[in-house]
C-alpha cells in the first residue's frame, strides 16, 4: 500500500501546487465573510451557543451519573478490567496479524455500520487496529452509561444518547490521517480533495449564516414544480395558513368522496409528490381519486400567535368548505401524514364533540396520537430544553428549521451528519442529486405558539391520548368518541415515530381500524410505489392488546402497502358510484394559479 501511496503522491507532485495562490485567497475571504456573518447573527439575537438540548439538562444527567458511579467503585472497576482485557487481545492480535498471521478479529460493528467499509479497514494491520480499537472504547462507553445504577430510565436514554453523539463523532472514519479512503484520495489528488473539502465548509457556514448547514443533496438538479412537485393541478383556495391543490384527473370517473392529504408543517407537503414515478399524489390520481392536497405556509414572525387550534378551523375545515364548493361534496376521505396526521386525529376528536361527519375515512401516515413513549426523541423535551426553545421561539416567533433538522440528524448521525462530513469535507465530493434528501433540506419554521402547544400538551404531557385531555377553539376532545373507521399505516424502522407508539391509536380511535406495518424508515417506508419492489409490509385484521401482540400474528406481504390502503378505500367507499371526473376550476373556486402554487416555493434555509 505504501508503494501505491508513494507513486500516486510522485504523479500528484508532478502536476503542480497541491493549492494555488487563488484559491487559497479566495477562502480566506470567504472565510472571513462567514465569521463577520456569525457574529452578527449573534449579536442581532443575542443568542450565543444555541443548541437542541439544554446544557443545564446536559450537565445534570452526566453529575447524576457521575454519583452514582462514585457510590458504586466496584462496578466501574468490574467494567474497566474487561475492557483492558479485550484490548490486551487486540494488541496480542494485531501483534500477531503484522508478523505474518492470520487471526479472528476481537470486535466488530454491527451489520448496517457503514462506516468502515472499505476493505483497507479490514486488509491494512493498522487500519484494523485503528477500527477495533475504537469499537471496543466506543462500546465501552455505551456500557458505562447504559449499565448504571440507581437512575432512572429517562437519564439513561439521554446519557446513552448523548454517549453515542460523542463516539460517533470520533470515529476515525471522521478525521483525514485515520480514513484510508481520504488517505488515498489525499495522495491521488495531491490534496485538492482538502481544499475543495474545505470550500464545501465555507459555503455550507456561509449557507448556515455562521452555522453549519451541511448540504446533503446537490439542489441545482432540481426546481419544483419542473422536475419535482410536477403532478399537474390548480390552487384553489389561499388564505395565510395554507393554500389548497386539486389535481386535474386522469380517468373518466372519480370516487364520489374526494380524497384530502394533510402533509406536516414540519417539511412540505411535495413529499408525497416528488417524481412521476414515486408520487403518491400522482398514483392516487390514477386510482380514480379526486386528490386535494394542502400546501402549508412557511410561517415568518407575522405568524407567531397561529396555534394548534388555528391549523384546524384555518387548516382543516377551510379545506373541507373549499372542497365542498370547489365540488359540491359534503364529506371526504382523509389523510393525514406525521403531524399532518396528529393535527387530522385531534379535529377529529373535535368534530366527535360537535357531532360533524364530514369525514368518512381517516388514514394516518406514521402519527403518534399516543406520546408517552417517543423514542429518543424524548431527550429533547424536558423542561430545559423546551422552555431553552420558548425563550429563542418568543424573540424570533418561530421556531428554525435548522434545529428541527439537528435534531432528526442527531437521531441517525452516521448516516445524516457524519457521512456527509466525510463526503463533503475530507474526500471533497459534492453531494448526489437526491430528491428525498432535496426535499429533506428544504425545511419550514413553526409558529411560536402552535409549536409550544404541540410540545407541551402532547409530547411532554401527552394529553391528546387522555380523554378531555386538550381542548381546541374551547372544545375538550375525546379521540375515544371518533366513529369514523381508520387506517393506520406505520414503518418497522421509523425512529421518530415509533411503530408500537403510534399502534395506541388505532386501538383506542372508536371506529373499525385497520393496522398495516411498513417495511423501512419514516420517509422511504411511506414513500414506496409498487412497482419499485422495496419493502414488504405486514398486515392483521385483528388489533391485539399490544402491538406486540399484532406483529406476532401479523402476515408479511410482498410489496408496497399502497394497494392495500386503495382495497381498503374502496370497500368503505362501496356503496358510493362514481361520479364523472372533477376538473380542477371547473367547479365554484376558480383556479389562482398553477400547481404546486407559490407557498411551497418560500425556502427558510
Amino acid at each position: 500500500m505504501a508503494d501505491r501511496y508513494n507513486s500516486a503522491n510522485s504523479r500528484a507532485s508532478a502536476a503542480g501546487p497541491v493549492a494555488p495562490a487563488g484559491s487559497m485567497a479566495d477562502i480566506a475571504l470567504r472565510a472571513q465573510r462567514v465569521v463577520s456573518a456569525w457574529l452578527k447573527h449573534q449579536v442581532a439575537t443575542g443568542l450565543v451557543g444555541e443548541s437542541v438540548i439544554s446544557p443545564l439538562s446536559v450537565g445534570s444527567a452526566f453529575l447524576e451519573m457521575a454519583a452514582q458511579l462514585a457510590a458504586n467503585p466496584a462496578q466501574l472497576f468490574e467494567m474497566q478490567m474487561g475492557f483492558w482485557q479485550n484490548y490486551i487481545t487486540l494488541w496480542q492480535r494485531s501483534t500477531y496479524r503484522l508478523m505474518g498471521g492470520k487471526c479472528a478479529p476481537v470486535v466488530a460493528e454491527a451489520v448496517d455500520d457503514k462506516r468502515f467499509q472499505d476493505s483497507c479497514w479490514r486488509d491494512n494491520e493498522i487500519f484494523d487496529f485503528i477500527r477495533q480499537s475504537y469499537l471496543l472504547s466506543a462500546n465501552f462507553i455505551q456500557d458505562v452509561v447504559g449499565q448504571v445504577n440507581g437512575i432512572d430510565a429517562k437519564t439513561v436514554r439521554k446519557l446513552t444518547f448523548l454517549a453515542r453523539q460523542f463516539t460517533d463523532a470520533m470515529s476515525p472514519s471522521n478525521f483525514a490521517f485515520t480514513n484510508p479512503q481520504v488517505l488515498r484520495k489525499t495522495v491521488e489528488t495531491g490534496g485538492e480533495n482538502l481544499i475543495r473539502g474545505l470550500s464545501n465548509l465555507l459555503r455550507d457556514l456561509e449557507a448556515g449564516k455562521g452555522r453549519l448547514l451541511i448540504k446533503m443533496a446537490d439542489d441545482s438538479g432540481f426546481e419544483i414544480g419542473r422536475n419535482i412537485a410536477m403532478t399537474p393541478g390548480t390552487v384553489i383556495f389561499r388564505n395565510d395558513l395554507m393554500e389548497l391543490i386539486q389535481y386535474a384527473p386522469t380517468t373518466e370517473k372519480v370516487r364520489r368522496h374526494p380524497l384530502l392529504i394533510f402533509p406536516p408543517w414540519i417539511n412540505k407537503y411535495y413529499v408525497l409528490d416528488l417524481q412521476p414515478e414515486n408520487s403518491f399524489v400522482r398514483w392516487a390520481v390514477s386510482q380514480g381519486h379526486s386528490v386535494f392536497v394542502v400546501s402549508w405556509v412557511n410561517p415568518d414572525e407575522s405568524l407567531a400567535a397561529k396555534d394548534f387550534g388555528d391549523y384546524m378551523t384555518d387548516g382543516v375545515f377551510a379545506a373541507f368548505h373549499a372542497i365542498e364548493q370547489a365540488t359540491g361534496e359534503r364529506r371526504v376521505n382523509a389523510i393525514g401524514y406525521c403531524l399532518g396526521g396528529t393535527l387530522l386525529a385531534a379535529t377529529l376528536g373535535y368534530m366527535a364533540a360537535t357531532c360533524d361527519d364530514r369525514v368518512a375515512t381517516a388514514t394516518f401516515l406514521t402519527t403518534l396520537t399516543d406520546f408517552a413513549d417517543v423514542g429518543e426523541l424524548g431527550i429533547f423535551i424536558d423542561e430545559d430544553s423546551i422552555r431553552s426553545l420558548e425563550e429563542r421561539m418568543q424573540y424570533k416567533g418561530y421556531m428554525e428549521p435548522m434545529e428541527m433538522m439537528t435534531t432528526f440528524n442527531m437521531l441517525r448521525a452516521n448516516d445524516l451528519i457524519w457521512n456527509f462530513v466525510v463526503n463533503n469535507y475530507l474526500l471533497g465530493s459534492d453531494p448526489f442529486p437526491f430528491d428525498l434528501l432535496y426535499w429533506t433540506s428544504d425545511a419550514t419554521r413553526m409558529p411560536a405558539a402552535m409549536h409550544s402547544f404541540y410540545l407541551r400538551n402532547m409530547y411532554q404531557k401527552n394529553l391528546l391520548s387522555a380523554s378531555n385531555g386538550i381542548s381546541l377553539a374551547g372544545v375538550p376532545i375525546d379521540l375515544r368518541n371518533v366513529s369514523a373507521p381508520a387506517y393506520f399505516l406505520s414503518c418497522r424502522e421509523d425512529h421518530i415515530a415509533l411503530w408500537a407508539s403510534t399502534y395506541w391509536g388505532a386501538k383506542y380511535m372508536g371506529g373499525q381500524n385497520r393496522f398495516v406495518l411498513a417495511g423501512s424508515g419514516h420517509i422511504a417506508g411511506v414513500v414506496n410505489p409498487p412497482q419499485s419492489g422495496k419493502y414488504n409490509h405486514f398486515v392483521n385484521d385483528y388489533l391485539p392488546n399490544t402491538p406486540e401482540g399484532w406483529l406476532e400474528g401479523a402476515i408479511e406481504v410482498s410489496g408496497s402497502w399502497w394497494p392495500d390502503w386503495q382495497r381498503w378505500v374502496a370497500i368503505k367507499d362501496a356503496d358510493k358510484e362514481p361520479v364523472p371526473a372533477r376538473v380542477p376550476g371547473d367547479g365554484a373556486l376558480r383556479s389562482i394559479c398553477a400547481a404546486p402554487g407559490l407557498y411551497v416555493k418560500v425556502r427558510a434555509v
